[in-house]
């Protein structure tokens, strides 16, 4: 039973998360759904390196979303939150939980995870992998 929730589950997982993490990106991008830090407003074009984790968090997230280019996708989006942690969060307190940042702890270990595990059944990459394999037909076995 547990053996047949494992690929929907880890594809809604992986769906759930690039969802959020698109919507970060948004918000940062676009000044959309409370801006950045509930601002209104969107980072200035390019600012460094704020603009660049935002456009990273939309494409990224995208992509982890709906399944495509996944892995590498994952690893780029965990190695973001990794650098957000150590260089935003990390220097002012040695834990998550006094220093701020769970969310950029949470986000990374989770890429981790889909980058490892892959997209699951429900993903582009999946779909396209599938189709692309050539099918086989069945071999007819004569006697001799």
């Amino acid at each position: 039973m547990l053996n047949r929730l494992t690929e929907p589950v880890l594809s809604l997982f992986r769906a759930v998360v690039g969802l959020l993490f698109l919507l970060h990106g948004t918000t940062s991008l676009f000044g959309v759904l409370g801006g950045v830090r509930g601002s209104g407003q969107a980072i200035e074009f390019g600012v460094w390196p704020g603009w660049w984790a935002a456009l990273i968090q939309f494409v990224g997230g995208l992509l982890v979303l709906v399944g495509l280019g996944t892995r590498t996708a994952a690893v780029v989006c965990s190695g973001s939150m990794a650098y957000a942690y150590f260089v935003v969060h990390q220097p002012s307190a040695l834990l998550p939980m006094d220093n701020g940042g769970e969310l950029a702890t949470l986000f990374c270990w989770s890429f981790l995870l889909i980058a490892v595990l892959g997209p699951g059944r429900w993903a582009l990459d999946t779909v396209w992998r599938l189709r692309g394999r050539p099918t086989r037909e069945p071999e007819l076995v004569t006697a001799p």
